[in-house]
This record gives C-alpha cells, structure tokens and sequence, in this order.
C-alpha cells in the first residue's frame, strides 16, 4: 500500500505541472567534522564498469549544490573527499534533497523527486529484510559455536532459506508494483545475471515497465539480457540429461572442419576445456588414462577448446598428450558450441552414447570411467 500511495503521489504531481522541470537541482546538507571548501563528488558509472566523475561541488558551510539537466533517470552516486563509502542518487530533473552524515554516507536521506523517493522506500524495505537476515546470520554463528543442538542449527538454517524466498518474492513484488520506477530495471537487470526466474516472466515484467524506465541505461540491458537468457534456457534443455546431443562442426589444429557427427563412437566425450584453464590440465591426465584404456572399445573424444590464442591450444594438445580430435573457434567464451551447449565455466563435459544421447555431464575422476565403462559393457 505505501509503495503505492508513493507512486500515486508522484503520478499526480506530475499530471498537475503544466510543464517538466528543465534541469536538476541537488541541494546537499552534510554534517560531521568537514572543513570548508572539502570537496564532494557526483558520479557515475561508466562502459568499462568503473566510476567516472560527472560533477564536481565544493562544501561551504555545510552546504553543497549540483545542477545540471538529465535527460533520462539515471544511476548516480555522491562521494565526498577523505570520506569513506557513498550515496546513490537517483539523477532526474527536479529538486533533489540530500541530508546525509560523513561518517555514514551510506545512511544518507535522498529525496524530493519521484524516482528518489521510491528508491528510498525501496531502500528502507531492503534494509529492514537485511537486518533480519543478519540477526539470523549471528545467532546461527553463535549456535555452531556453542554446539548447539542439531536441531536449533537446522532450524535456523530454515529460517535463513525461508527468508531468502522472502527477500526474493519483495524484489519481484516491487518490480511489478512499480513499473515507472528506474529501481525495477535495475533489480530486473540483476534478476537477469542471477537468472533468478526464467525469461518469460522477465519478459512479462520488462513488457509492463513504462516506456522511459524501458528506455533507461538498465532497461535497454534487461532486453538484451533477456535475448541471452532465452538463448541460455533453450541451450540447457538441448543439453540436458536425456537430450540430443546438438550437432556442431568447427576447425581442428590442421585447419580442417570435424563435425561431432563425423567422429562419434560406441560412446563420446565432449570435452569443453583451454589451455588457460587449470582445473581443465589437471584432469587431462585422467582423461588421457580413460581415452587410452577405452579408445579401442568405442570410447571417442572431442575436445572443444575455449583457447585465446591458436598457439596455446596446440601447445597444450601436444604437452598434455591429448590424441583425440579437437576442435576450437580460437574464441574464448564467445565460442558457438559453448554458447549451444551453455557452458559458461570450464571444464565442461559431456557423456553420449551410440545414439548421441547425452547420458553424463561433468564427470571427473574415476566417476568418468565408471561411466564409460558401464555404457561399453
């Protein structure tokens, strides 16, 4: 109700000004042990991920102000000089009211336009979840340490998961409750990386976002992440235990294309690993051991490469001993066949059998032989 109430608020100020605001305004109030002239900082984050200085404001009697105009509701971030931590603000045009402590910036009081004053009601939900999550956090600590009962442990664990859904269910929640919101792209453009819920409801839910949030830096990502995330759940399904192994061809060390159905056997590994990869060169010697004792009873392998540099990949067939065939685009993680068989961290592997069912994924040790050799028995 009150994220509603908030939203209502902000929609009827609107529709009562004849006019958008032509700029923004932050009227900031800092308080603590601040000399004058210290200076305070906007900014933002830019394309390589890192912060990038938009403005820059000095403080005079506790006072500092930025003005500018924003184009479209954007991430921003306030820093003050010799302070630790931040505060983020939500850069849109209007009057934008900071109070904040320097010692605990993080705390600070953003408010005074709609986008600011949603985000801060966000905010004060998120945190109120947090608390308890630590709270549980301590006592489940406290509990192993003393030897608590089983029991307790466990039923603290519980309670962690249970409100883990919660936390989850409240970001959702407010996505929906708020498509005019720039706080539902982002949490919608982090529910995309967490592949928290599947792409169609994600897709349902960036449909119901207003134009402009749509339109925002986060928003625009949301729809490119929502294209991945498509891609990825439909390569899973290709991929799962029981599925078709789907069909790929690529170039070998020789330059010449192998195709995965050229080179099956009574069974067949796909094998995605690198050179750069250490994991991946520590199990090769078991693989090499499989392949040797089993290649002459039907066990075959392709070695799909997500290699740099064509040098370091046939390098490291050659040092490892790896005589079976082997594939590489020379792509890293851009590779195609990652991409069709979802394979985001290596080593990755894939068990088939005469059919090209995919009846294994990711076996090591001697987990793999036991494999190979109950399928050529």
């Amino acid at each position: 109700m009150k994220n509603g109430m908030l939203f209502l608020l902000g929609l009827l100020t609107l529709v009562g000004c004849n006019q958008e605001p032509d700029g923004f305004t932050i009227d900031g109030t800092l308080r603590g042990e601040i000399e004058e002239g210290t200076k305070v900082f906007l900014k933002k984050i830019g394309d390589n991920n890192q912060p990038v200085e938009v403005d820059t404001a000095t403080i005079a009697n506790g006072k500092f102000q930025f003005k500018g105009t924003a184009t479209a509701p954007e991430l921003h971030y306030i820093f003050v000089d010799e302070a630790q931590g931040y505060t983020a603000v939500i850069l849109e045009n209007g009057t934008i009211d900071f109070n904040g402590q320097k010692d605990s910036l993080g705390f600070a009081v953003v408010k005074g336009t709609l986008q600011n004053d949603v985000f801060r009601d966000y905010l004060e939900q998120s945190r109120a979840l947090s608390n308890k999550a630590r709270s549980i956090q301590e006592d489940l600590q406290r509990a192993t340490k003393d030897g608590s009962p089983q029991a307790s442990i466990i039923a603290l664990r519980d309670e962690m998961q249970e409100l883990q859904e919660e936390y989850k269910g409240f970001e959702l929640d407010y996505i929906k409750n708020n498509p005019n919101a720039l706080i539902s792209a982002l949490l919608l453009d982090r529910a995309v990386a967490t592949k928290a819920i599947g792409y169609e409801e994600i897709q349902t839910m960036y449909d119901a976002l207003s134009p402009e949030i749509q339109n925002s830096r986060p928003g625009k990502r949301v729809l490119d992440g929502i294209e991945g995330l498509k891609k990825s759940e439909e390569a899973e399904k290709n991929t799962a235990i029981g599925a078709k192994a789907p069909e790929f061809s690529g170039p070998n060390p020789e330059g010449e294309t192998v195709a995965l159905s050229d080179v099956m056997g009574k069974v067949t590994l796909v094998d995605f690993w690198a050179a750069w990869c250490r994991p991946c060169r520590a199990e090769n010697p078991n693989v090499v051991a499989v392949y040797n004792k089993y290649h002459d009873k039907g066990l075959n392998i392709v070695g799909v490469s997500l290699d740099r540099t064509a040098e370091a990949w046939k390098k490291a067939i050659a040092d490892d001993g790896l005589e079976w065939n082997h594939i590489s685009n020379i792509a890293y993680f851009d590779d195609q066949i990652a991409k069709l068989y979802n394979v985001d961290a290596i080593p990755a592997a894939f068990l088939l059998d005469e059919n090209g069912i995919i009846v294994a994924k990711n076996l090591r040790g001697p987990a793999l032989e036991e494999k190979v050799a109950e399928l050529l028995n």
